[in-house]
């Protein structure tokens, strides 16, 4: 009866988020007190496990979330990524086109989330593929692939910032945001590779763009009369990482910058949250209006606006998983998936079967690093490294497959004219292979590292 409560939670989970289409939070939340119900956790505990569930995350990652998607909107708002997307392809030129795609969306998916990075970079990705003459079946699904690559694996990123909180990685996203690159370049190359199988397609629904107008609040080249540099441009994104990054390297045991006054101020300036309040300030350089603070003003409050479901579902998803912590359920199927010998797939499986079933990456993302943090102990990957590797298998799991319950899957065929049934034959079966070719990859480093 132990496994049967919590597949009828999951259940309860697909159900109501993809044939009801509620809320993921409301649904999360719900989930919580399903989990008590079925389990029977004493009634004067439930709202308390709950409620330091919901905040004890926000408390790690909440500041963070909120940073990374104002830093995000105003690269966006201020034509930085496109800027960025143009100096890719200036760098790496004309010689292998759809790679070139496959790289800008990785890059800018770091800070954009990759349904606005799609549209923003549509025109530029239809200039491209005219001047060069190759398919833009072959280049859009090369720029989808892209973008999901980076906004599966690499924080700032929302989902998987609220992944490695809650599989307690708040304090070492340097080392999420390391390996998350290293896995992102085996998933945009399976991407990359995958479209040039039609590298002689050609849209088969040149009309669906009649039907689609770009958002009001999505600008495409032709709309900016001034673009920033290319250094202003990188530099709210960069300079947090590679603080991140340094911190995460001054924290090494063999405290490689010694133990003085560096390594403090180098923990401190890579501290997440100090190094993505950085990373907005910098981003500020890049509005150049007569009426500077008001946009900046302006920026925040739609930054808040974007972040606060992300933040909702985020501390949903942190009391689903203190609620699951406080039930046998974690001791029960640790041993049984022990010796299943699972491991690392396990993640992955459920995270896929969520993804598939509901369409969001983030909730994916979000609801089974909840579900899986009280196991990591019990299939083996307890340890920092391990818990890393955990983040990637669900996010490899949450990039498989983007269909029709996706909104992504929309934004890619309607604006790249694929009919459904190219796109379910091109984007959707990209990222199943994206996903496959991931959790591969990352089997294959927990058998190196762990």
């Amino acid at each position: 009866m132990i496994v049967f409560w919590l597949l009828l939670t999951i259940l309860f989970i697909i159900f109501a988020t993809a044939k009801l289409k509620w809320h993921p939070f409301l649904v999360l939340i719900l989930s919580a007190f399903l989990v008590a119900l079925f389990y029977q956790v004493p009634l004067n505990t439930v709202a308390k496990t709950i409620s330091d569930g919901f905040g004890g995350i926000l408390g790690y990652i909440g500041l963070v979330i909120v940073f990374g998607t104002i830093i995000g909107l105003i690269l966006e708002k201020t034509g930085a990524a496109i800027v960025m997307a143009e100096t890719v392809i200036k760098v790496l030129g004309p010689r292998f086109p759809t790679l070139t795609m496959s790289i800008v969306g990785a890059v800018v998916s770091v800070p954009v989330f990759c349904d606005s990075g799609y549209i923003i970079l549509n025109s530029l990705k239809e200039s491209l593929a005219e001047r060069l003459k190759v398919s833009s079946v072959a280049m859009s699904i090369a720029l989808a692939t892209g973008l999901y690559a980076t906004h599966t694996f690499v924080p700032p990123t929302p989902g998987p910032i609220a992944a490695a909180g809650n599989l307690g990685l708040e304090s070492n996203l340097g080392l999420v945001i390391m390996v998350g690159v290293v896995v992102t370049a085996v998933a945009v190359l399976a991407g990359w590779l995958w479209s040039n199988r039609f590298l002689n397609a050609t849209p088969d629904n040149i009309d669906a763009l009649d039907a689609v107008a770009v958002p009001d609040n999505i600008k495409t080249r032709d709309d900016y009369s001034k673009l920033p540099s290319a250094a202003m441009a990188f530099l709210p994104i960069i300079v947090p990482i590679v603080l991140i990054c340094l911190s995460s390297v001054a924290n090494l045991p063999s405290t490689p910058f010694g133990s003085g006054t560096l390594t403090d101020i180098l923990i401190f300036i890579g501290n997440p949250l100090t190094a993505l309040l950085i990373g907005l300030f910098l981003s500020f350089l890049l509005i150049n209006t007569e009426q500077k603070t008001q946009q900046i003003s302006d920026s925040i409050a739609q930054g808040l606006v974007v972040a606060a479901p992300i933040l909702l579902i985020t501390g949903a998803g942190g009391a689903f998983g203190a609620m699951l912590k406080v039930t046998p359920i974690g001791d029960y199927l640790g041993t049984t998936l022990s010796a299943l010998g699972l491991g690392i797939f396990m993640p992955f499986i459920v995270s896929a079967a969520l993804k598939t079933a509901q369409g969001s990456t983030t909730v994916a993302l979000v609801t089974t690093s909840a579900m899986v943090a009280p196991l990591l102990g019990q299939i083996g990957l307890d340890s920092e490294l391990g818990r890393v590797f955990c983040v990637m298998a669900i996010g490899a799991g949450a990039m498989t497959i983007s269909h029709a319950n996706d909104s992504f899957f929309w934004i890619v065929s309607q604006f790249s004219r694929m009919s459904v049934a190219q796109a379910y034959k091109a984007h959707s079966m990209a990222t199943g292979i994206q996903g496959v070719t991931s959790i591969v990859f990352i089997w294959l480093l927990t058998l190196v590292f762990i």
